[in-house]
């Protein structure tokens, strides 16, 4: 994992100076937009205010020591520590996250266990059709018919994950009630696409694993149908959502800035989307370190997991 670490860090921080120019650039090239044009005295001003002028691979020594004392730099655009961009919108992105990952399992093993029993039923169809919508759909067109459909019944869009007296307030009971009543919409919206492809998978694994020998051995002997479901095939056909859990992590993070955009969450998505586009160094590579990080630890603990769920792992270890 550290290793990994090691590379990922290593590859993110030059990967985002390769386009042309960097952060003076293209804020210079905003100030044009507004009539202000900046001589090249400023511009080299401000790369030494920045320490732009110096080179890549000074900078990425610089920022990776930082990191270890807990450092991670300071953003440019913002004019403030990555520590304090992250703080907040660090916590409220783990939130969303762990409960949109809890979601997406909690409705997709029991429907996908089911379509799988019940192969070909109109349950089977309904959870088919449904499942390929949710595949087909953009969580951010989700998001905007979910907002319509909301402001017509409630009276008011459901956007940010707290209410306007709320926002800067701080932290209190009635903030945290106040948070979880703005959660189902975002942990909604996000865990569509991923409810409906694992959804698949455990139907199409458990559809396997029903006509195999051991399956058929074990009701000849007289097991009981839910046991035999729920002892063998099922822990089985879970092994390779399980494994997913190290991709499924930081894709809920990455993967649905444009979802976190239109319904204006205070996460990370939108502000590594904003720090790329601006070529803000500091505050992109950590958060792609961030990304990085959850990767490896999400990877580990579906290692655990299967560990657990698979007695054939800890046999071959043992061997």
């Amino acid at each position: 994992m550290i290793v990994t670490l090691f590379v990922v860090s290593f590859v993110s921080f030059f990967i985002i100076q390769i386009p042309p120019g960097d952060y003076v650039t293209s804020y210079a090239a905003n100030l044009a937009t507004s009539g202000t044009v900046l001589d090249s005295a400023e511009l080299e001003s401000l790369r030494q205010q920045f320490g732009l002028d110096r080179s890549i691979p000074v900078r990425y020594w610089m920022w990776m020591t930082n990191m270890f004392q807990g450092d991670l730099g300071y953003s440019f655009e913002w004019q403030r520590p990555v520590n304090e961009l992250l703080g907040q919108r660090l916590l409220l992105t783990v939130l969303i996250s762990v409960v949109t990952l809890i979601l997406t399992y909690i409705i997709a093993i029991p429907i996908g266990i089911y379509s799988a029993t019940h192969q070909y039923s109109p349950g089977d169809h309904v959870a088919t059709a449904i499942g390929l919508v949710g595949l087909a759909a953009p969580g951010f067109m989700l998001a905007l018919v979910l907002m319509v459909v909301w402001s017509k019944i409630f009276g008011y869009a459901p956007t940010g994950l707290f209410s306007g007296e709320y926002t800067a307030a701080p932290w209190s009971w009635a903030k945290v009630w106040d948070l979880l009543k703005h959660l189902p919409i975002p942990a909604l919206v996000i865990s569509t696409a991923g409810t409906a492809a694992l959804t698949r998978v455990m139907r199409a694994t458990l559809l396997d694993e029903l006509k195999k020998p051991y399956v058929v051995a074990a009701r000849a002997r007289g097991m009981s149908g839910r046991k035999l479901l729920f002892r063998y095939p099922v822990r089985i056909a879970i092994n390779p959502i399980a494994s997913t859990i190290g991709w499924v992590l930081p894709g809920i993070i990455s993967g649905s800035t444009i979802v976190e955009i239109v319904l204006a969450l205070p996460t990370i998505g939108p502000l590594l989307l904003r720090s790329l586009l601006s070529q803000d160094t500091y505050l992109a590579a950590s958060l792609l370190m961030i990304l990085s990080f959850l990767t490896v630890i999400g990877t580990f603990v579906s290692d655990i997991i299967l560990l657990w769920l698979d007695p054939r792992i800890r046999f071959e270890r043992s061997a």
